[in-house]
C-alpha cells in the first residue's frame, strides 16, 4: 500500500464527565443503528496506561468509533449500566485478556455479556492474549486459575442462600465465557512488538466492519483526475450489468492507494464488500496464501462458515455462489497471475450492480481470466495511472521533506533536481522525501549523487518485483538489453538488431509495454521510465558489483574501453557501448583492437567468446570488416552535436566456428544523449 501523504485535522476526542470516552473521526455507526465500533473489555490494572491505551489511539486514527471506560470497578461489583449499554450499542468488541483480567469481576461479566451479543446480533468479537496462555485461559490454570479460586471462596462465603445461588451461575458463566473465548481466533502478543500487533487488530477491525477511512483522508496530491475517474465509472448507474475495472502501472504510482481511497467512501452502499490487499506477497512463496485470501473474501461478502475449507477450487465455488447472490463492491489489490483472478472471480459472473476493481501491473491480465472467456462478459474498462506532473512532484516531496507544499528557502534547486529524478513517480518522492526531512541543503546534494547506485532502495525493490513477474527469460534478457543500450533507439532498428541475436522481441516488446516497462513515443523510439532503466541497469551491475568485465552488459564508455584494453570480458560479455574517440586518444590501433579476449569486430573463430551487441558512439569505421583505418572522428563540436555514429555489429553465434561469413554490419545515424560513467 502506498499512501503519498497522510495528515490528520481536528483528531482530538473528548471524554465525558462520566468517565468514558467514545472517540471517533468523521465516521459514525448510526446507519447500522448502532454508536460505537468498538468496545475495548480490558484490565485497567494490567494495561490501561500501556497497550490498550495505545491501541485505543491507533483505533481513533484509523476512524473507528471507539468506548473505552476510564473509571475502574471494585471487584465485587455488578456491570455498570453504561458497559451494559455501550457494549450493546458496539458493532465488535477487543478483549484484552492479561494477567489479572479474570481477578475483576466486572471484566468478567463483560466477557459474558460480549459473547452473548456474539451469539445473538452477529457481533464481532476479537479476543488479545496479551502475555496469558490461551491454553490458561481455556483451563483456567496460571493466573486465570488464581483468580477463579478466589472467587469461589468468595462464593463459599456467602451466608444468604440467594446471593450464593447468585454467585454460583456467575461462576457457570464466567468458566463457560472464558472457555469461548480462548476458542476464538485472536491475536497472540507473545514475543511480538506491540505495534506491530496494534496494527494489525486495526487492519482486521476495519476490514471486517467496514469502517470509512479517516474523514481527511491521505494527501493524495496530484491525482484528482484519477479520483473522479474511478468515482465517475463506479457511480455510473449501471444497475443492470457488473463492471470490471482495471487500473493498471509500474509499481509505486499509486494504485492501491487510489483504489483503497474510493473504496472508503463508497464501500458501504453496496449489499457486500471487500479490499484484499496486497496479493501478490501475501500468495508468494506461502503454501495457503491463497486460500487465505479466499477464505477472507468468502468471510467478507456471505456468512462465516465454521467448516475448513483445503481446497482452492472449492472455495473458487462458494466465492461464485455468493458473488451472484448479491450486490457487491470488490476491490483486488496487486493481481499478478491468471491463477489468483481465476480463484477469486471465478468464471460464473456476478450479481447486477455489482463493481471489481483490480489493481496490476499487467494491462492485458483481467481479459485473459476465465470470466471473458463466456458467453456473459462484464463490461471491462482499463485506466492507466501515470506518473505526476512537475507542480504535484514537487508538492509531494516538499510536503513529507517539509510537511509544506513549496520547498524552504535555499532548497529550490535541489528539490528541482530530485523531481527530475523521480519523473513524477510518487513512491519515489514519497519515499525520498522522508529520508530528507530535516536534512540541510548538502546533505541532498550528497543524496542525489549516491541515488543510482543504491540497490537496496525501497523503490528499487518495489520494480523489481514486477521485473520478476516477468513471465519467460527471453522477457527479461530483452528488458535488460533496451535499459542498457535502446532506450531512445527506433523500435525496428531495435528489433533487426536483437533477432540476430536470437531474442524474441515482437511478442517480448508486447509483453513489457503491458507491464508499463516501455513506451513507444510517436516516432516510433523506445521510452523507458528513468527509474525503471536504472532498475534493468542494476540487475545488470548485481552480476559483479565490483568486476565489470564479469557483466553481462557495459554501457559505461569508460568501464568498456577499460575492459577492453586490458583483455577482459571472455565468455561474459554480451553487449557493451565505446565512445571511439577514447581509441584515438589512447592511439589504440586496429591490430590491438582485434586481439582483445571476446570482442573482436568480424571475428569468426569458435575459440572465442564473441559479443553480440557492440554500440560505437562519435564514429562508425570506415569499412566494415578487417578494417585496417582508425574510426572517423567528427571534426568539430558542431558535427559532435549533431550527428552522433551508433553502429552496430552483431556476430551471429550460428557462425562460430563455421566458414560462413557473418552478418553484415548495419549502421544507423541517431540523435542520442552521451552515457555518462557515473550515473553507476
Amino acid at each position: 500500500m502506498v499512501f503519498l501523504s497522510e495528515f490528520s485535522e481536528g483528531s482530538s476526542y473528548s471524554s465525558s464527565t462520566h468517565g468514558h470516552s467514545s472517540s471517533s473521526r468523521g465516521h459514525s455507526s448510526s446507519t447500522d443503528g448502532l454508536r460505537y465500533d468498538v468496545f475495548l473489555s480490558f484490565r485497567g490494572l494490567d494495561t490501561r496506561h500501556s497497550f490498550t491505551d495505545h491501541l485505543h489511539k491507533a483505533l481513533i486514527d484509523a476512524n473507528i468509533t471507539t468506548f473505552l471506560d476510564y473509571e475502574e470497578s471494585e471487584t465485587g461489583e455488578d456491570l455498570k449500566p453504561e458497559l451494559e449499554t455501550a457494549i450493546k450499542a458496539s458493532r465488535a468488541s477487543v478483549i484484552v485478556l492479561s494477567n489479572n483480567y479474570a481477578s475483576s469481576t466486572c471484566c468478567l461479566d463483560e466477557l459474558v455479556l460480549i459473547l452473548e451479543q456474539r451469539m445473538t446480533s452477529n457481533h464481532i468479537v476479537i479476543p488479545i492474549f496479551y502475555h496469558v496462555d490461551p491454553t490458561h485461559v481455556r483451563k483456567q490454570q496460571s493466573s486465570f486459575g488464581d483468580a477463579m479460586a478466589k472467587h469461589k471462596q468468595t462464593m463459599e462465603t456467602q451466608t444468604d442462600a440467594n446471593k450464593k445461588s447468585h454467585w454460583a451461575q456467575k461462576m457457570d458463566r464466567w468458566n463457560k465465557g472464558l472457555i469461548k473465548v480462548a476458542n476464538l481466533k485472536g491475536k497472540d502478543i507473545n514475543g511480538r512488538l506491540e505495534m506491530e500487533c496494534i496494527e494489525e487488530i486495526v487492519k482486521d477491525i476495519h476490514r471486517r466492519l467496514h469502517v470509512h477511512l479517516r474523514s481527511v483522508r491521505p494527501q493524495l496530491i496530484g491525482m484528482k483526475y484519477h479520483i473522479n475517474f474511478v468515482t465517475s465509472w463506479l457511480k455510473d448507474g449501471s444497475s443492470h450489468t457488473a463492471d470490471i475495472l482495471t487500473i493498471y502501472g509500474i509499481g509505486g504510482t499509486g494504485k492501491t492507494s487510489l483504489a483503497k481511497h474510493v473504496y472508503g467512501l463508497y464501500s458501504r452502499e453496496f449489499h457486500r464488500s471487500s479490499y484484499i490487499e496486497d496479493i501478490t506477497r501475501k500468495c508468494d512463496g506461502k503454501f495457503n496464501g491463497l486460500l487465505n485470501l479466499q477464505e477472507q473474501l468468502c468471510n467478507d461478502i456471505s456468512k462465516p462458515s465454521s467448516i475448513k475449507v483445503h481446497d482452492v477450487s472449492v472455495y473458487t465455488a462458494k466465492i461464485e455462489n455468493a458473488l451472484a447472490l448479491k450486490r457487491v463492491f470488490l476491490v483486488l489489490d496487486d493481481i499478478n497471475t491468471l491463477v489468483q483472478l481465476d480463484a477469486l472471480l471465478g468464471s460464473k459472473g456476478f450479481h447486477p450492480g455489482s463493481k471489481i476493481i483490480i489493481t496490476t501491473k499487467d494491462s492485458w491480465l483481467t481479459e485473459s481470466c476465465s470470466l471473458f472467456k463466456t458467453n456473459n462478459k462484464p463490461k471491462h474498462e482499463r485506466h492507466f495511472l501515470p506518473g505526476l506532473d512537475d507542480i504535484a512532484s514537487q508538492q509531494l516531496l516538499c510536503t513529507h521533506a517539509f510537511m509544506y507544499n513549496q520547498p524552504k528557502v535555499g532548497y529550490e534547486e535541489v528539490s528541482d533536481k530530485l523531481v527530475n529524478y523521480c519523473q513524477g513517480h510518487p513512491l519515489a518522492l514519497e519515499v525520498l522525501g522522508k529520508s530528507l526531512h530535516n536534512r540541510d541543503a548538502a546533505y541532498w546534494e550528497e543524496c542525489i549523487q549516491g541515488l543510482r547506485k543504491e540497490i537496496s532502495s525501497p523503490i528499487n525493490n518495489v520494480l523489481k518485483m514486477s521485473f520478476d513477474t516477468l513471465p519467460s527469460k527471453n522477457d527479461k534478457e530483452l528488458f535488460k538489453h533496451i535499459a542498457c543500450f535502446f532506450v531512445g533507439i527506433d523500435r525496428d532498428v531495435t528489433e533487426t538488431i536483437l533477432e540476430a541475436c536470437d531474442i524474441i522481441t515482437t511478442s517480448g516488446i508486447t509483453n513489457l509495454i503491458d507491464r508499463c516497462f516501455l513506451n513507444i513515443k510517436w516516432n516510433n523510439e523506445l521510452e523507458m521510465h528513468q527509474l525503471v532503466q536504472e532498475m534493468g541497469r542494476l540487475q545488470v551491475r548485481q552480476e559483479s558489483l565490483d568486476k565489470p568485465w564479469k557483466r553481462s552488459r557495459l554501457w559505461c564508455h569508460k568501464e568498456s574501453f577499460k575492459v577492453l584494453k586490458q583483455k577482459k570480458g571472455k565468455g561474459n560479455l554480451l553487449g557493451l557501448t565505446l565512445d571511439i574517440r577514447m581509441l584515438e586518444k589512447e592511439k589504440l590501433g586496429l591490430e590491438k583492437r582485434r586481439k582483445l579476449d571476446g570482442s573482436r569486430v568480424g571475428t569468426n573463430s569458435s575459440s572465442e567468446a564473441g559479443i553480440q551487441t557492440m554500440i560505437y558512439e562519435f564514429g562508425i569505421f570506415s569499412t566494415m570488416y578487417g578494417a585496417e583505418e582508425m574510426p572517423n572522428i567528427p571534426n568539430s563540436q558542431e558535427e559532435e552535436e549533431d550527428c552522433w555514429f551508433r553502429a552496430f555489429s552483431q556476430r551471429n553465434p550460428g557462425t562460430i566456428g563455421s566458414t560462413r561469413e557473418p552478418e553484415p554490419m548495419t549502421t544507423e545515424v541517431l540523435p542520442q544523449k552521451e552515457a555518462k560513467c557515473d550515473l553507476f
